[in-house]
């Protein structure tokens, strides 16, 4: 007879065996005063660490301009007010490094306009305030259209709507090519969106294939073959847009 263990530790009897990295399943054989360790597969897993970016009471690790980005209530409040309306699009800029692949999940809510997650982007060039950005987009707006699709902030414009699986290439004249195929209805999907409360957003980023879930439907994914653009890694930044008033929250930010 044998008996399967899952855990790292074993006694059997007043033996102690020492705690076995669990690289498949270990069968345990116990024949009379002998114990023979079987192991049935070498298949690695893999742990993957996560990493919380916000404390829930400060902005620690973030930058951002004052006039726009503050805590309150467990979570990050982007603002444009008629009083401090942002001249520009103004980001808040995690300072933590430069990211590549990997999977970023939060919950957000909007009560107006339009916002955004950014990644691996970068800090737009010329003379500002610092806190100006472009590049990969995961868009999130209080209307009906824009909410899970890849935007490219001043980095080729609408990448992939929600619905679709874009990939992205140049022609011999170098213009960029958009391939299409429909991975969902527009329309359907957005049902899975709770205006005006809070949603669970994860984006995944693998090579250069990036997907946009909301509350667990994926929305859009993007496959960047454009060697001239592609972004290998960049920055995580949130947005507050510029124009009317509005306001965005952020919370339980979780990357790994």
């Amino acid at each position: 007879m044998h008996r399967v263990y899952s855990a790292e530790n074993f006694y059997i009897g007043q033996l102690f065996l020492e705690p076995i990295p669990i690289h498949g399943m270990i069968k345990i054989f116990a024949m009379k005063n002998e114990i023979i360790l079987l192991l049935i597969s070498l298949l690695p897993i893999t742990l993957v660490a996560e990493k919380s970016l916000f404390d829930g009471k400060t902005l620690d690790g973030w930058d951002g301009n004052p006039l726009h980005w503050h805590v309150e209530d467990g979570s990050i409040i982007g603002v444009n007010t008629k009083e401090n309306p942002t001249k520009g699009n103004t980001f808040l800029i995690w300072k933590g490094g430069e990211l590549k692949d990997f999977e970023l999940t939060l919950e957000c809510k909007i009560d107006s306009g339009n916002s955004g997650i950014q990644y691996r982007s970068f800090i737009k060039p010329g003379t500002h305030d610092g806190w100006r950005v472009g590049g990969y987009q995961a868009d999130f707006e209080s209307g009906d259209n824009y909410s899970g699709i890849c935007y490219g902030e001043a980095f080729r414009g609408i990448l992939s709507l929600r619905g679709d699986r874009t990939t992205l290439t140049r022609d011999e004249s170098g213009k960029l090519v958009k391939s299409i195929e429909k991975i969902g209805d527009k329309g359907k999907l957005g049902l899975a969106i709770k205006k005006g409360g809070w949603n669970q957003y994860r984006i995944v980023a693998d090579g250069f294939r990036f997907e946009h879930f909301i509350n667990g439907q994926k929305m859009s994914e993007l496959v960047d073959e454009d060697v001239q653009e592609r972004r290998e890694s960049g920055l995580l930044a949130f947005q507050v847009h510029a124009g009317p008033p509005m306001k965005v929250y952020f919370r339980n930010i979780v990357l790994k």
